[in-house]
Protein backbone atom coordinates (compact mmCIF):
# COMPACT_ATOMS: atom_id res chain seq x y z
CA UNK A 1 0.00 0.00 0.00
CA UNK A 2 1.21 3.50 -0.81
CA UNK A 3 -0.04 6.68 0.89
CA UNK A 4 1.10 10.12 -0.28
CA UNK A 5 1.04 12.81 2.40
CA UNK A 6 1.07 16.59 2.23
CA UNK A 7 3.90 17.39 4.68
CA UNK A 8 4.61 21.00 3.73
CA UNK A 9 4.06 22.14 7.35
CA UNK A 10 6.80 19.88 8.75
CA UNK A 11 9.31 22.70 9.16
CA UNK A 12 12.42 22.31 11.28
CA UNK A 13 12.23 24.42 14.48
CA UNK A 14 9.00 25.99 13.20
CA UNK A 15 6.29 23.51 14.08
CA UNK A 16 3.05 25.16 15.12
CA UNK A 17 -0.57 24.02 15.45
CA UNK A 18 -1.29 21.89 12.41
CA UNK A 19 2.43 21.22 11.96
CA UNK A 20 2.51 19.57 15.39
CA UNK A 21 -0.61 17.58 14.50
CA UNK A 22 1.16 16.32 11.38
CA UNK A 23 4.37 15.52 13.25
CA UNK A 24 2.74 13.67 16.13
CA UNK A 25 0.35 11.61 14.01
CA UNK A 26 2.60 10.83 11.04
CA UNK A 27 5.55 9.79 13.21
CA UNK A 28 3.31 7.22 14.89
CA UNK A 29 1.61 5.99 11.72
CA UNK A 30 4.95 5.44 9.99
CA UNK A 31 6.24 3.48 12.99
CA UNK A 32 3.06 1.46 13.53
CA UNK A 33 2.51 0.56 9.86
CA UNK A 34 5.80 -0.63 8.37
CA UNK A 35 3.79 -2.42 5.67
CA UNK A 36 2.78 0.96 4.20
CA UNK A 37 5.00 3.06 1.95
CA UNK A 38 4.50 6.70 2.96
CA UNK A 39 5.52 9.32 0.40
CA UNK A 40 5.96 12.67 2.12
CA UNK A 41 5.52 15.66 -0.19
CA UNK A 42 7.50 18.74 0.86
CA UNK A 43 7.53 22.13 -0.84
CA UNK A 44 11.14 22.94 0.18
CA UNK A 45 14.29 21.15 1.41
CA UNK A 46 13.36 19.11 4.48
CA UNK A 47 14.99 17.92 7.69
CA UNK A 48 15.86 14.23 7.99
CA UNK A 49 14.18 14.25 11.40
CA UNK A 50 10.88 14.10 9.49
CA UNK A 51 11.79 10.90 7.66
CA UNK A 52 10.32 8.74 10.38
CA UNK A 53 11.42 5.32 9.13
CA UNK A 54 12.63 3.20 6.22
CA UNK A 55 9.06 3.10 4.89
CA UNK A 56 9.04 6.89 4.40
CA UNK A 57 10.17 8.38 1.08
CA UNK A 58 10.51 12.16 0.93
CA UNK A 59 9.93 14.12 -2.27
CA UNK A 60 10.36 17.87 -2.82
CA UNK A 61 7.95 19.54 -5.23
CA UNK A 62 8.13 23.21 -6.17
CA UNK A 63 7.18 25.96 -5.87
CA UNK A 64 7.12 26.74 -2.14
CA UNK A 65 3.44 26.98 -1.25
CA UNK A 66 3.20 29.93 1.14
CA UNK A 67 0.83 32.25 -0.73
CA UNK A 68 -2.63 31.68 -2.24
CA UNK A 69 -1.35 31.90 -5.80
CA UNK A 70 1.39 29.42 -4.97
CA UNK A 71 -1.13 27.17 -3.18
CA UNK A 72 -2.85 26.76 -6.53
CA UNK A 73 0.41 26.14 -8.37
CA UNK A 74 1.58 23.54 -5.84
CA UNK A 75 -1.63 21.58 -5.27
CA UNK A 76 -3.30 21.86 -8.66
CA UNK A 77 -0.17 21.44 -10.78
CA UNK A 78 2.82 19.92 -8.94
CA UNK A 79 0.93 17.68 -6.53
CA UNK A 80 -1.67 16.69 -9.12
CA UNK A 81 1.02 15.63 -11.61
CA UNK A 82 2.85 13.66 -8.92
CA UNK A 83 -0.29 11.84 -7.78
CA UNK A 84 -1.33 10.97 -11.31
CA UNK A 85 2.16 9.63 -12.05
CA UNK A 86 2.68 7.66 -8.80
CA UNK A 87 -0.95 6.55 -8.35
CA UNK A 88 -0.88 6.08 -4.55
CA UNK A 89 -3.80 4.39 -2.85
CA UNK A 90 -4.60 7.57 -0.91
CA UNK A 91 -3.58 11.21 -0.56
CA UNK A 92 -3.62 12.31 3.10
CA UNK A 93 -3.57 16.03 3.85
CA UNK A 94 -3.15 17.00 7.54
CA UNK A 95 -3.89 20.67 6.75
CA UNK A 96 -6.98 20.01 4.63
CA UNK A 97 -5.58 21.30 1.30
CA UNK A 98 -6.23 18.94 -1.60
CA UNK A 99 -5.75 18.80 -5.34
CA UNK A 100 -8.97 19.00 -7.30
CA UNK A 101 -7.23 17.77 -10.46
CA UNK A 102 -6.58 14.19 -9.38
CA UNK A 103 -8.72 11.07 -9.18
CA UNK A 104 -6.62 9.64 -6.33
CA UNK A 105 -8.85 9.23 -3.23
CA UNK A 106 -8.12 11.86 -0.60
CA UNK A 107 -8.52 12.28 3.14
CA UNK A 108 -8.59 15.93 4.23
CA UNK A 109 -8.10 16.92 7.86
CA UNK A 110 -10.02 20.21 8.10
CA UNK A 111 -9.37 21.56 11.59
CA UNK A 112 -12.00 24.29 11.65
CA UNK A 113 -14.00 26.71 9.51
CA UNK A 114 -12.96 30.02 11.04
CA UNK A 115 -12.56 31.47 7.53
CA UNK A 116 -16.25 30.88 6.85
CA UNK A 117 -17.51 32.47 10.08
CA UNK A 118 -14.93 35.21 10.66
CA UNK A 119 -13.55 36.11 7.21
CA UNK A 120 -12.77 39.64 8.41
CA UNK A 121 -9.93 38.23 10.51
CA UNK A 122 -7.93 37.16 7.45
CA UNK A 123 -6.18 39.09 4.66
CA UNK A 124 -8.44 39.40 1.61
CA UNK A 125 -6.56 37.05 -0.73
CA UNK A 126 -6.11 34.36 1.94
CA UNK A 127 -9.77 34.32 2.91
CA UNK A 128 -10.82 34.35 -0.75
CA UNK A 129 -8.72 31.24 -1.39
CA UNK A 130 -10.06 29.41 1.66
CA UNK A 131 -13.69 30.29 1.03
CA UNK A 132 -13.50 29.26 -2.63
CA UNK A 133 -11.44 26.07 -2.34
CA UNK A 134 -12.27 24.47 1.00
CA UNK A 135 -15.94 23.74 0.26
CA UNK A 136 -14.69 22.07 -2.92
CA UNK A 137 -11.96 20.16 -1.05
CA UNK A 138 -14.55 18.86 1.42
CA UNK A 139 -16.88 17.80 -1.39
CA UNK A 140 -14.10 16.07 -3.35
CA UNK A 141 -12.53 14.17 -0.43
CA UNK A 142 -13.33 10.50 0.05
CA UNK A 143 -13.54 11.36 3.76
CA UNK A 144 -12.96 14.37 5.98
CA UNK A 145 -11.46 14.27 9.47
CA UNK A 146 -11.59 17.06 12.03
CA UNK A 147 -10.43 17.62 15.60
CA UNK A 148 -13.60 18.17 17.65
CA UNK A 149 -17.25 17.29 17.58
CA UNK A 150 -18.00 21.01 17.29
CA UNK A 151 -16.02 21.17 14.04
CA UNK A 152 -17.65 17.97 12.78
CA UNK A 153 -21.09 19.49 13.25
CA UNK A 154 -19.90 22.74 11.68
CA UNK A 155 -18.64 20.91 8.59
CA UNK A 156 -21.93 19.10 8.24
CA UNK A 157 -23.97 22.27 8.72
CA UNK A 158 -21.83 24.74 6.73
CA UNK A 159 -20.64 22.56 3.85
CA UNK A 160 -23.62 20.21 3.74
CA UNK A 161 -21.49 17.09 4.24
CA UNK A 162 -22.99 13.79 5.23
CA UNK A 163 -22.35 13.27 8.95
CA UNK A 164 -21.17 9.71 8.30
CA UNK A 165 -18.36 10.98 6.06
CA UNK A 166 -16.73 13.12 8.77
CA UNK A 167 -14.53 11.55 11.46
CA UNK A 168 -13.42 13.14 14.74
CA UNK A 169 -9.72 12.76 15.60
CA UNK A 170 -9.28 14.71 18.83
CA UNK A 171 -5.94 16.47 19.32
CA UNK A 172 -3.38 15.57 21.95
CA UNK A 173 -0.55 17.38 23.70
CA UNK A 174 3.08 16.56 24.30
CA UNK A 175 3.78 14.49 27.42
CA UNK A 176 6.44 17.08 28.29
CA UNK A 177 3.67 19.30 29.69
CA UNK A 178 3.45 18.25 33.33
CA UNK A 179 3.29 20.07 36.69
CA UNK A 180 6.50 21.90 37.57
CA UNK A 181 8.25 21.66 40.91
CA UNK A 182 8.88 24.75 43.08
CA UNK A 183 12.37 25.35 41.70
CA UNK A 184 11.20 25.34 38.08
CA UNK A 185 8.26 27.61 38.93
CA UNK A 186 10.69 30.12 40.41
CA UNK A 187 12.90 29.76 37.34
CA UNK A 188 9.89 30.46 35.11
CA UNK A 189 8.96 33.60 37.06
CA UNK A 190 12.53 34.85 36.88
CA UNK A 191 12.92 34.14 33.17
CA UNK A 192 9.57 35.30 31.87
CA UNK A 193 7.93 37.64 34.41
CA UNK A 194 10.61 39.61 36.22
CA UNK A 195 10.26 37.36 39.25
CA UNK A 196 6.50 37.92 39.65
CA UNK A 197 3.48 35.66 39.35
CA UNK A 198 1.87 35.84 35.94
CA UNK A 199 -0.93 34.92 33.61
CA UNK A 200 0.08 33.37 30.30
CA UNK A 201 -1.42 33.37 26.82
CA UNK A 202 -0.17 30.92 24.17
CA UNK A 203 -1.07 31.36 20.51
CA UNK A 204 -0.37 33.24 17.31
CA UNK A 205 -1.21 36.93 17.35
CA UNK A 206 -4.11 37.73 15.03
CA UNK A 207 -7.68 38.96 15.49
CA UNK A 208 -9.38 35.58 16.01
CA UNK A 209 -7.31 34.99 19.15
CA UNK A 210 -8.86 38.08 20.82
CA UNK A 211 -5.53 39.34 22.13
CA UNK A 212 -6.90 42.88 22.27
CA UNK A 213 -9.81 41.79 24.45
CA UNK A 214 -7.45 39.92 26.73
CA UNK A 215 -5.21 43.00 27.07
CA UNK A 216 -8.19 45.24 27.87
CA UNK A 217 -9.35 42.75 30.49
CA UNK A 218 -5.87 42.58 32.02
CA UNK A 219 -5.77 46.38 32.20
CA UNK A 220 -9.11 46.37 34.02
CA UNK A 221 -7.99 43.57 36.35
CA UNK A 222 -4.84 45.50 37.30
CA UNK A 223 -6.79 48.71 37.87
CA UNK A 224 -9.47 47.11 40.03
CA UNK A 225 -7.25 44.63 41.88
CA UNK A 226 -3.76 46.03 42.43
CA UNK A 227 -1.29 43.14 42.31
CA UNK A 228 2.24 42.60 40.96
CA UNK A 229 0.78 40.22 38.34
CA UNK A 230 2.27 40.15 34.86
CA UNK A 231 0.76 38.95 31.59
CA UNK A 232 3.14 36.88 29.46
CA UNK A 233 2.14 36.65 25.79
CA UNK A 234 3.72 33.69 23.98
CA UNK A 235 3.42 33.53 20.19
CA UNK A 236 4.46 35.15 16.95
CA UNK A 237 2.70 37.90 15.07
CA UNK A 238 0.78 36.75 12.03
CA UNK A 239 -1.39 39.50 10.57
CA UNK A 240 -3.69 42.41 11.43
CA UNK A 241 -1.89 43.14 14.71
CA UNK A 242 -1.96 46.93 14.44
CA UNK A 243 -4.77 47.15 16.97
CA UNK A 244 -2.62 45.38 19.55
CA UNK A 245 0.12 47.98 19.18
CA UNK A 246 -2.31 50.88 19.45
CA UNK A 247 -3.92 49.40 22.55
CA UNK A 248 -0.56 48.81 24.21
CA UNK A 249 0.28 52.47 23.63
CA UNK A 250 -2.78 53.49 25.69
CA UNK A 251 -2.36 51.01 28.52
CA UNK A 252 -1.53 52.31 31.95
CA UNK A 253 -0.09 48.90 32.87
CA UNK A 254 1.82 48.38 29.63
CA UNK A 255 5.01 47.53 31.53
CA UNK A 256 3.29 44.48 33.02
CA UNK A 257 2.67 42.92 29.60
CA UNK A 258 5.65 40.88 28.41
CA UNK A 259 5.97 39.41 24.91
CA UNK A 260 8.25 36.40 24.37
CA UNK A 261 7.59 35.65 20.71
CA UNK A 262 7.42 32.01 19.70
CA UNK A 263 9.12 29.64 22.17
CA UNK A 264 10.76 26.30 21.51
CA UNK A 265 9.10 23.34 23.28
CA UNK A 266 11.37 23.23 26.35
CA UNK A 267 10.91 26.93 27.08
CA UNK A 268 7.19 26.80 26.31
CA UNK A 269 6.83 23.98 28.85
CA UNK A 270 8.49 26.22 31.42
CA UNK A 271 6.56 29.40 30.53
CA UNK A 272 3.20 27.64 30.63
CA UNK A 273 3.90 25.47 33.66
CA UNK A 274 5.08 28.40 35.77
CA UNK A 275 1.94 30.51 35.27
CA UNK A 276 -0.78 31.18 37.81
CA UNK A 277 -3.33 30.59 35.04
CA UNK A 278 -3.71 30.32 31.28
CA UNK A 279 -5.88 33.04 29.73
CA UNK A 280 -7.16 31.82 26.37
CA UNK A 281 -10.30 33.61 25.19
CA UNK A 282 -10.41 33.45 21.37
CA UNK A 283 -13.55 34.09 19.36
CA UNK A 284 -13.23 30.85 17.40
CA UNK A 285 -11.27 27.60 17.80
CA UNK A 286 -11.48 24.18 16.23
CA UNK A 287 -9.91 22.62 19.32
CA UNK A 288 -7.59 24.82 21.41
CA UNK A 289 -4.47 22.77 22.22
CA UNK A 290 -3.19 25.34 24.81
CA UNK A 291 -6.11 24.34 27.05
CA UNK A 292 -4.96 20.74 27.02
CA UNK A 293 -1.32 21.68 27.54
CA UNK A 294 -2.24 23.82 30.55
CA UNK A 295 -4.43 21.11 32.06
CA UNK A 296 -1.59 18.59 31.72
CA UNK A 297 0.75 21.11 33.35
CA UNK A 298 -1.52 21.56 36.37
CA UNK A 299 -2.31 25.18 35.45
CA UNK A 300 -5.89 26.49 35.88
CA UNK A 301 -7.57 27.70 32.71
CA UNK A 302 -9.67 30.76 31.90
CA UNK A 303 -11.25 30.05 28.52
CA UNK A 304 -13.75 31.38 26.04
CA UNK A 305 -17.21 29.82 26.17
CA UNK A 306 -17.47 29.67 22.37
CA UNK A 307 -17.13 27.05 19.61
CA UNK A 308 -15.11 23.95 20.56
CA UNK A 309 -13.60 25.24 23.80
CA UNK A 310 -16.31 24.13 26.27
CA UNK A 311 -16.16 20.68 24.67
CA UNK A 312 -12.40 20.44 25.15
CA UNK A 313 -12.50 21.93 28.66
CA UNK A 314 -15.07 19.37 29.75
CA UNK A 315 -15.92 21.27 32.93
CA UNK A 316 -12.26 21.80 33.85
CA UNK A 317 -11.99 25.50 32.98
CA UNK A 318 -13.57 28.79 33.99
CA UNK A 319 -15.53 29.85 30.91
CA UNK A 320 -16.34 33.46 29.95
CA UNK A 321 -17.77 35.21 26.88
CA UNK A 322 -14.84 36.43 24.76
CA UNK A 323 -16.60 39.69 23.93
CA UNK A 324 -17.27 40.58 27.59
CA UNK A 325 -14.19 42.43 28.87
CA UNK A 326 -15.61 42.66 32.38
CA UNK A 327 -16.21 38.91 32.54
CA UNK A 328 -12.65 38.16 31.42
CA UNK A 329 -11.27 40.58 34.02
CA UNK A 330 -13.43 39.02 36.75
CA UNK A 331 -12.21 35.58 35.68
CA UNK A 332 -8.61 36.72 36.04
CA UNK A 333 -9.37 38.11 39.50
CA UNK A 334 -11.09 34.90 40.54
CA UNK A 335 -8.16 32.70 39.51
CA UNK A 336 -5.61 35.07 41.04
CA UNK A 337 -7.27 35.51 44.42
CA UNK A 338 -9.39 32.37 44.95
CA UNK A 339 -6.80 29.66 45.52
CA UNK A 340 -9.47 27.06 46.33
CA UNK A 341 -11.13 27.64 42.94
CA UNK A 342 -7.77 27.43 41.19
CA UNK A 343 -6.96 24.18 42.98
CA UNK A 344 -10.30 22.65 41.99
CA UNK A 345 -9.73 23.55 38.35
CA UNK A 346 -6.21 22.11 38.47
CA UNK A 347 -7.54 18.80 39.81
CA UNK A 348 -10.30 18.67 37.21
CA UNK A 349 -7.87 19.61 34.46
CA UNK A 350 -5.42 16.85 35.34
CA UNK A 351 -8.27 14.32 35.16
CA UNK A 352 -9.65 15.78 31.94
CA UNK A 353 -6.23 15.72 30.26
CA UNK A 354 -6.15 11.94 30.61
CA UNK A 355 -8.90 11.73 27.97
CA UNK A 356 -6.49 12.96 25.28
CA UNK A 357 -3.19 11.77 23.84
CA UNK A 358 -1.39 11.84 20.51
CA UNK A 359 -1.52 8.04 20.49
CA UNK A 360 -5.32 8.24 20.54
CA UNK A 361 -5.23 10.91 17.81
CA UNK A 362 -3.04 8.77 15.56
CA UNK A 363 -5.22 5.69 16.05
CA UNK A 364 -8.35 7.69 15.20
CA UNK A 365 -6.67 9.13 12.11
CA UNK A 366 -5.68 5.64 10.96
CA UNK A 367 -9.29 4.48 11.32
CA UNK A 368 -10.27 7.37 9.08
CA UNK A 369 -7.55 6.35 6.61
CA UNK A 370 -8.95 2.81 6.52
CA UNK A 371 -12.46 4.09 5.86
CA UNK A 372 -11.21 6.34 3.05
CA UNK A 373 -9.34 3.43 1.47
CA UNK A 374 -12.43 1.23 1.69
CA UNK A 375 -14.60 3.87 0.03
CA UNK A 376 -12.33 4.28 -2.98
CA UNK A 377 -12.38 7.28 -5.31
CA UNK A 378 -13.30 10.94 -4.80
CA UNK A 379 -16.71 11.71 -3.39
CA UNK A 380 -17.69 13.51 -6.58
CA UNK A 381 -17.09 10.34 -8.58
CA UNK A 382 -19.27 8.07 -6.45
CA UNK A 383 -22.97 7.48 -7.16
Amino acid sequence: MKIAVNTRLLLENRLEGIGWFAYETLSRLARWHPEVEFVFLFDRPFSQQFVFGPNVRAVVLGPQARHPVLFVAWFELSVARFLDREKPDLFLSPDGFLSLRTRVPSLAVIHDLNFMHRPQDLPWLVRSYYRFFFPRFAAAAARVATVSDYSRQDLVRTFGLEAGRVDVVLNGASASFAPLGPAEREQARAEFAQGQGYFVFVGSLHPRKNVEGMLEAFERFKSESPTPAKLVVVGREMFKTGGIGRLLGRMRHRADVLFTGRLEPDRLRLALGGAEALVFVPFFEGFGIPLLEAMQAGVPVLSSDRTSLPEVAGGAALLVPPDDIGAIARGMAALWHDKALAARLVARGLRRAQDFSWDKTARALWRSVEKALAQGGPAAARP
